[in-house]
């Protein structure tokens, strides 16, 4: 220390030069480096979304997520931990991978597995959506419609294809699908007595309803000089015309 002092009294210019220095840098680099709410911790991170609407919290758990986070362990490599979360008709897996690992094969080796996992799945369940980010990434900003006037279907097709489309196009942004509100469905009651009187059951009616609402292309009919775009009467138009399927020949 006191080398230091003695140099600084002889060359007093250096020392007055090299802290002008040091006052500039600081200057620019406070100005210049990028901020954020955390540093950049780059360890990879998997995130799996499964859907099954009407599956409680703990059939969620028990029947998709559990079965799961067992095929990750086997097949999936670099594994740190894995987050799970069961909601009601939803289920949200995080696979937390090694610092290094390379995210393209991991995200793969997860895409492969949610795929192969299907068949032990309840039966309809479709694949997961899959997003991948990395640990410093953080929710910024969480954004909830209501409304006294529309009702939850209502509510739904706003978020998702009003709300979410203008959202998606700024840089940078990931957005995942809406949750909760209602998706538009066609619900079906049967009347247990008159069925049995009939000799039909609910396995019959669900049966007519697959075989009656179906999509097939027609095609076109030219007639004379014009050329007619021709559809189907294949998938009823009005939630009415269910009414009036047939469900059983005898």
């Amino acid at each position: 220390m006191n080398a230091i002092v003695l140099m600084a009294l002889k060359r007093p210019y250096t020392f007055v030069v090299l802290a002008i220095l040091i006052l500039i840098y600081g200057v620019l680099a406070a100005v210049r480096t990028p901020t954020d709410i955390f540093p950049d911790i780059r360890i990879p991170v998997v995130a799996v979304v499964w859907t099954y609407n009407g599956l409680t919290p703990q059939g969620m758990s028990g029947r998709v997520i559990y079965y799961y986070e067992r095929q990750l362990t086997t097949t999936v490599g670099n594994i740190e931990h894995i987050e799970s979360q069961s909601l009601y008709g939803r289920g949200v897996v995080k696979i937390f991978f090694q610092p290094g690992t390379d995210v393209a094969i991991a995200q793969a080796q997860v895409v492969a597995v949610s795929q192969t996992v299907l068949k032990q799945m309840p039966t309809g369940i479709t694949p997961p959506a899959i997003l991948s980010y990395n640990a410093s990434s953080v929710p910024v900003l969480a954004l909830q419609v209501s409304s006294e006037h529309m009702t939850g279907s209502e509510l739904y097709d706003l978020a998702s294809n009003l709300i979410r489309p203008s959202l998606v196009a700024v840089a940078g942004v990931a957005i995942p699908a809406p949750y909760g509100g209602t998706q538009s469905f066609v619900e079906v009651d049967l009347d247990q007595h008159k069925l049995l009187a009939h000799g039909l059951s609910a396995q019959d009616v669900s049966r007519a309803l697959a075989q009656q609402n179906i999509v097939l292309p027609a095609g076109d009919q030219k007639i004379g000089a014009i050329d007619y775009l021709v559809e189907t009467n294949a998938s009823p138009v009005n939630v009415a015309t269910f009414n009036s399927l047939p469900i059983k020949q005898a």
